[in-house]
C-alpha cells in the first residue's frame, strides 16, 4: 500500500528534523541546515559582516543559487568574486539572479528550492513576512535544500525561520605584525531565534574569522578592544573583501 505523498513528506520532515537536533547543540546552533536561516544587520553597514558569517557557516558541494533583490545591492553593494572565493565551504558554481521587486526575489528562492538542481540557496531581501519565511521552510524540508536570508537591519516581524543571528562588526584583533594595522575580522551575533535549540536564544557571541583555517572561533570578550600602546585596535568593515558599492 503506497503511502499519501503529503504523509510522506511530514515523515521526511521528521526524519530530517530528528537528525538535524541531533547536530544542533553547540554553536552555530544547525545554522545553514535544512530549514530558512536568516541574518539580519545590526545597522546600516553590517550586510558586510552577515555576509561573512553566513559564508563561513554554511557548506555546499552542489550549486549554490545566490538570489539578491536589487534594493539591496543598490544599497549595500555587491558580491566581490575575490571574497566569495576566499570561502571554500562553497565549492561549486554559484548562480546569481537580481529581480527588481521583493515578491520576484522571494519566488526565485523557492522555484530554485524546487527545481533539484542546487544544494543551497541564498537570497538577499529586505523583508519576509510569517507566510512567505513559511512557505521557504515548506519548501526546504520538502526537497532538502537549505535557505540563508541576507536582511538588512530594518528587517521586521514574526518569522518561521529555524535560526535568527543579528550581527555587528567589532574592533578587529590586533595584527601581530604591525600596531597600527588592520588584524583579523571580528563580529558579535546575538542568536534571536532558535527552534532546535530555544535555551541558547538572546545569547552573544563574539566571534574572530581566521583566514588560515577559514573557519569562525569564539574570543573571549576580555580581548576585545585589546589596548596597544594605549590605542584601540583599529575597526574595519572590509577586512575580508566581499561587497563593492556601486
Amino acid at each position: 500500500m503506497a503511502i499519501p505523498s503529503h504523509i510522506s513528506d511530514q515523515l521526511v520532515s521528521l526524519a530530517r528534523s530528528v537528525s538535524n537536533t541531533e547536530k544542533a547543540t553547540d554553536f552555530p546552533f544547525g545554522f545553514g541546515q535544512i530549514g530558512v536561516h536568516e541574518c539580519i544587520a545590526h545597522e546600516f553597514g553590517d550586510m558586510t559582516a552577515i555576509t561573512g558569517f553566513a559564508l563561513t557557516n554554511v557548506k555546499s558541494e552542489g550549486a549554490v543559487l545566490w538570489v539578491r533583490q536589487y534594493r539591496i545591492a543598490q544599497e549595500h553593494g555587491t558580491i566581490l568574486k575575490s571574497g566569495s572565493a576566499a570561502f571554500q565551504h562553497i565549492k561549486s558554481h554559484c548562480l546569481h539572479v537580481k529581480t527588481s521587486k521583493r515578491m520576484d526575489a522571494l519566488w526565485a528562492i523557492e522555484e530554485g528550492i524546487k527545481s533539484g538542481t542546487v544544494s543551497l540557496v541564498i537570497g538577499e531581501v529586505d523583508e519576509a513576512d510569517f507566510t512567505a519565511t513559511r512557505r521557504l521552510k515548506l519548501a526546504s524540508e520538502r526537497y532538502g535544500v537549505p535557505v540563508v536570508l541576507l536582511m538588512p537591519h530594518t528587517r521586521e516581524g514574526i518569522s518561521a525561520c529555524e535560526t535568527q543571528w543579528r550581527i555587528s562588526t567589532q574592533p578587529s584583533a590586533l595584527n601581530p605584525y604591525d600596531t597600527k594595522g588592520v588584524g583579523k575580522s571580528r563580529w558579535q551575533a546575538t542568536l534571536e531565534r532558535c527552534r532546535l535549540a530555544p535555551e541558547h536564544v538572546g545569547e552573544v557571541f563574539d566571534l574572530e574569522y581566521d583566514d588560515e583555517t577559514l573557519s569562525l572561533c569564539v574570543v573571549s570578550r576580555m580581548g576585545i578592544g585589546s589596548l596597544e600602546k594605549g590605542k584601540m585596535s583599529k575597526i574595519t568593515r572590509e577586512a575580508v573583501p566581499f561587497r563593492k558599492t556601486a
